[in-house]
C-alpha cells in the first residue's frame, strides 16, 4: 500500500465536513491506534457520531470502516508513512517534538517520490544558463526565497530575492530572455505572486515554480516543480512544506554546481577560505 490513503485525506481535508475533519485529524495523528479500534471507539475519541465515521470512510473510496482499517493497516505495514503533525493539550515535549520530526520526514519522502526528474533537470539547466536569477516569495516562502538567493549567490550567478509585491513587479518587467525567476509558494494561490510571474513571462523570462499541482501558480509558470503538502494550518503555520521547499532549493543548487564543474568548485573553496578570518581558530580538533 502506498502513501495514497494519507495523501488523499490531506488533500480532501478542507473539503470534508467539520465533523469528518475531526475523524481525519485523529487518524492522521494516531493511525496505529485506529487499526485496533471499533467504530464506536473512533467516534468517541474523535467526538463525532458513528454515521460520520462511515461517511468519512466512504468519502475516501472505502466500502466501510472495516475496509478503511484494512487499507490503513496495509499502509502502516509497508512502513511508508509518517503521521501528520497534530498536538493535544496534554502532549509532553517529547511527544509533540517527535510528532514534528516524524511529520517532516514523511513529507520529505512523499515529495521526493513524486518529483518529476525530467522537469527537475530542465530547471537545473535553465538556472545553469541564466544571466540573472530572481527569487519571489511571500511570508514563510519569502524566507525560503532569501535562503535560495544566499545559496545561488555563491554559484557565480547574479541573484536577488524579493518579498514585496511592488519590488517583484519592478523586477519582472526588467527581465529578459535568458533570465530566470523562481517563484515559491506553499499554496500557489497568492494573487500578487501570480501577477508578477505573468509579467516575468511576458518579459521573456523562464519561470520555475515551487508550488502545489493544480494551483493558479502552477498553471502560470514555465517549469512547475510540484510540492504537494497538505498541512492543517488552522492553528499552526506551515512547517513541513517550508522544509520541503528548502530541500528542493538545495537540490537545484547542487545540480547547478555539479553542472558548472571544477572551476566553480575552486571558486567555492576560495569563498570558504575568505571566511576564515571571521571565525575563531579550531582548538584540539574541535571547531
Amino acid at each position: 500500500m502506498s502513501r495514497a490513503l494519507f495523501d488523499e485525506m490531506r488533500r480532501r481535508m478542507e473539503h470534508f465536513r467539520r465533523s469528518e475533519q475531526k475523524v481525519a485529524r485523529f487518524v492522521l495523528r494516531q493511525p496505529e491506534e485506529v487499526i485496533h479500534m471499533r467504530i464506536v471507539d473512533l467516534a468517541t475519541e474523535a467526538k463525532v457520531s458513528e454515521p460520520t465515521v462511515v461517511r468519512f470512510c466512504r468519502a475516501l473510496g472505502c466500502n466501510g470502516f472495516q475496509d478503511f482499517k484494512l487499507q490503513l493497516a496495509q499502509m502502516l505495514a509497508s512502513g511508508s508513512q509518517f503521521a501528520q503533525f497534530s498536538m493535544n493539550d496534554s502532549d509532553s515535549v517529547a511527544e509533540f517534538s517527535q510528532s514534528i520530526f516524524d511529520s517532516t520526514v514523511g513529507t520529505l519522502l512523499s515529495v521526493r517520490d513524486r518529483l518529476d526528474n525530467q522537469a527537475l533537470s530542465q530547471a537545473i539547466n535553465a538556472l545553469t544558463m541564466a544571466n540573472r536569477v530572481e527569487f519571489y516569495g511571500f511570508g514563510a516562502s519569502g524566507a525560503v526565497a532569501f535562503d535560495a538567493q544566499h545559496k545561488f549567490f555563491r554559484l557565480q550567478i547574479s541573484t536577488a530575492a524579493y518579498t514585496d509585491p511592488h519590488m517583484q513587479n519592478m523586477s519582472a518587467v526588467t527581465l529578459n530572455e535568458g533570465d530566470v525567476v523562481v517563484a515559491i509558494s506553499q499554496t500557489g494561490r497568492t494573487r500578487a505572486l501570480v501577477a508578477s510571474v505573468r509579467m516575468a513571462r511576458e518579459a521573456g523570462a523562464t519561470v520555475i515554480g515551487l508550488c502545489p499541482s493544480g494551483s493558479p501558480l502552477a498553471e502560470e509558470v514555465t517549469l512547475p516543480l510540484y510540492i504537494d503538502v497538505h498541512e492543517d494550518t488552522e492553528i499552526y503555520t506551515p512547517m513541513s512544506s517550508r522544509i520541503a521547499h528548502l530541500v528542493l532549493v538545495d537540490v537545484l543548487a547542487v545540480g547547478v554546481a555539479k553542472t558548472r564543474g571544477p572551476k566553480l568548485a575552486e571558486q567555492l573553496r576560495e569563498v570558504k577560505k575568505s571566511l576564515n578570518p571571521l571565525r575563531f581558530p579550531e582548538q584540539d580538533g574541535k571547531p
